[in-house]
């Protein structure tokens, strides 16, 4: 079988969790015995067997595909959808119900519509995102599988090690992640926190006032740019004081995922991804509309960290990287269950 990955955003434009996603997926394919090539839109002599195809797919690339027998999978990344209130999807889904039969044919094309009902297989990464496919976008349940980001061995294996004064931040530096806002309000709760991660763009007008930011707050913000040996980062997770994320919308993080491996205490947005990844094992902070102090996670900050030590094989939401994708098989299982 040989399976051809697509995905319309360039790893050399846009990295991040998402082209680790993808990169694990073909690695643990590949474990599996399957072959697997990106799609190569030059090259009409490529075959293959399954398209898998990361985000919302083209109606017309779906089409061409399936005319050609190929079958189509598709990996959604429901995080805008998923962050917003309830009220607004309940609203979208009522719009969507009453416009999906009378819309015209190129209506439905031009907004995917009928993609999710006739893909062959629909992959999300929470039970969350699954009820978004088959509740809002009308996707059959029956082809859609909850299969979550899975972790890699390095911070599954990973030593215990006596946890230092920093928080750890892992993330793009973009305004979604709200690194600037987070280490502003680290300054004001004068908690040493460590942002870890790049901009898209050194140019970019938010990542310049974040590394400004840190410039003057040095004492406080630590700054260092990426860090890509995996060893080190799960090393940094174990001595870290806590691992915090307060994006205003993810699919499944990946960055909380690994820290969590490391048995690193959480304090993350109040969000229905990870309150359905960690349940009651971490902390959460409710965002509001706009970021403003006083904010009401910078206690948080200022209360020592809960310990959070999970024996492995019992923490909810982690599944190692070699099975995670293709296995339903959970790795770990809920740290209550003792």
């Amino acid at each position: 079988m040989k399976v051809l990955f697509n995905c319309h955003v360039p790893f050399m434009l846009a990295h991040g969790g998402a082209q680790i996603q993808i990169e694990q997926t073909k690695a643990a394919l590949e474990k599996l015995g399957v072959k697997v090539e990106p799609l190569r839109w030059w090259d009409e002599t490529q075959s293959g067997d399954v398209l898998h195809h990361f985000a919302r797919i083209p109606t017309h690339l779906r089409h061409l595909a399936q005319n050609k027998g190929m079958k189509i999978v598709m990996s959604a990344f429901m995080s805008g959808l998923g962050a917003r209130p309830p009220w607004k999807r309940f609203l979208q889904r009522l719009v969507l119900r009453a416009a999906r039969p009378v819309a015209p044919r190129p209506i439905r094309d031009l907004f995917g519509w009928d993609s999710y009902r006739l893909l062959d297989a629909i992959i999300a990464m929470t039970p969350y995102e699954a009820s978004l496919l088959t509740q809002i976008h009308n996707a059959p349940p029956s082809r859609v599988h909850v299969i979550p980001n899975g972790v890699e061995e390095v911070f599954l294996n990973s030593q215990p090690a006596p946890r230092g004064k920093w928080l750890v931040c892992t993330a793009t530096i973009v305004e979604l992640k709200g690194v600037l806002e987070l280490a502003q309000m680290a300054v004001q709760a004068q908690t040493p926190l460590w942002v870890i991660g790049q901009p898209y763009s050194e140019t970019d007008d938010y990542a310049r006032r974040f590394l400004e930011y840190a410039r003057q707050n040095h004492e406080l913000v630590r700054y260092e740019g990426a860090i890509a040996n995996r060893e080190r980062l799960a090393r940094i997770y174990r001595e870290a004081r806590g691992f915090v994320l307060l994006s205003k919308r993810e699919s499944l993080s990946l960055s909380a995922l690994e820290a969590a491996a490391c048995q690193c205490p959480l304090l993350l947005s109040d969000l229905p991804w990870a309150r359905t990844a960690f349940k009651d094992k971490a902390t959460y902070c409710r965002q509001t509309n706009r970021w403003q102090p006083p904010w009401s996670c910078c206690g948080a900050f200022t209360k020592p960290p809960q310990p959070w030590s999970p024996r492995r094989g019992r923490c909810p939401g982690l599944r190692s990287a070699g099975k995670s994708r293709w296995s339903m098989n959970p790795l770990l299982k809920d740290a209550s269950r003792r």
